[in-house]
């Protein structure tokens, strides 16, 4: 991306507009800025495309992500996400394998293209009063990945040890995936550095901000999914065992299914949604003897599991392209289709 291109200063002005509107904008100011955010839809802008050329630097200051660009990168700490060659990206996923660069740069210029088209992409699940008390939410928020008007909703949570968020490989590429399919996708950036409990806090908050917005959003909350990789599968499992309110979220229906990547969590409770699962059979941080144990619990208590170990893959294999587990994706949102009612 050439920093020397000239943004034309209507499309500056409508750029800051769009983030006053979004980005900026904690839960409780949602509404009253709807007028607003339906008038700016008449607006489009020319940011340009990243290219592989790219370095995560020109991410940081790509003005189409002004007010957000830095949850876009799997680090909090900004000196980790600086100066890394797109082409490189894997050196921000220590956890993670099969990482595509391509597939990465792909789905951040579907963001662009989305801003291009006058759509807001990032919500803040927290208000300004939140994050004043407690200034660690300020790294969370919601993208927003659109399908079809009115459609259902799930949420993505990537995984990264509860150290960083893999997004740029597990959870903006399922959302672009998912999204073609017709569905709204968010992909959750959440808490790290905490554990998971916090991280979770977060999921169930960004739930309840979807369903007190959904009219705004333009999204169905029935029969709405759950995914996760890895730490993201814990988070997502958990909400699907216990239930919103048990993290702090409003009083909400449980998902209609969960939708777990190579994880190791064991815990489940007594009523499980439909539970998809898949892993590699050469993963070592979650080992699908681990995952078969909670099936097979899942499985004797009548929950309805489908699970797909794929061979010669290792942990973290996002889409799986190029590998035996190339295709998940597409499964897991047929599975999940047959649960929405």
């Amino acid at each position: 991306m050439s920093s020397n291109k000239k943004i034309p200063m209507k499309a500056i002005h409508l750029c800051l507009l769009s983030h006053l509107i979004s980005g900026e904008t904690g839960a409780a100011d949602f509404h009253s800025n709807n007028k607003m955010m339906h008038q700016k839809q008449e607006y489009t802008f020319n940011y340009q495309h990243l290219t592989m050329d790219d370095n995560t630097t020109d991410i940081l200051n790509h003005p189409a992500f002004n007010g957000f660009s830095s949850l876009l990168l799997p680090w909090n700490e900004a000196r980790h996400n600086e100066n890394v060659p797109i082409r490189n990206i894997q050196r921000l996923l220590p956890y993670h394998s099969h990482i595509s660069p391509e597939v990465a740069v792909n789905s951040l210029n579907r963001m662009i293209d989305d801003i291009n088209q006058g759509q807001t992409v990032f919500y803040n699940i927290y208000s300004e009063q939140q994050k004043a008390q407690s200034p660690d939410k300020n790294s969370t928020g919601l993208f927003f990945f659109r399908g079809k008007k009115d459609a259902p909703f799930a949420i993505i949570c990537p995984g990264g040890g509860f150290e960083y968020v893999g997004a740029v490989h597990e959870g903006f590429p399922y959302a672009a995936e998912i999204s073609r399919q017709g569905y709204n996708v968010f992909v959750l950036r959440y808490r790290v550095g905490q554990g998971g409990f916090n991280a979770t806090q977060d999921l169930a908050s960004a739930i309840s901000f979807i369903y007190r917005n959904a009219a705004s959003l333009q999204v169905s909350t029935q029969g709405y999914s759950l995914w996760g990789s890895s730490a993201g599968a814990r988070m997502a499992a958990a909400v699907g065992s216990y239930g919103v309110a048990q993290f702090g979220g409003e009083h909400l229906p449980k998902p209609a299914a969960v939708i777990m990547a190579y994880t190791g969590y064991s815990d489940y409770s007594e009523h499980e949604p439909p539970t998809f699962v898949v892993v590699g059979s050469n993963d070592g941080i979650a080992p699908p003897a681990v995952m078969q144990q909670r099936i097979n619990a899942l499985k004797r208590m009548g929950t309805i599991v489908e699970y797909h170990q794929y061979p010669s893959v290792g942990h973290g294999f996002g889409l799986g392209e190029g590998t035996s587990a190339e295709g998940w994706i597409l499964l897991a949102t047929q599975f999940w289709e047959k649960w929405i009612k």
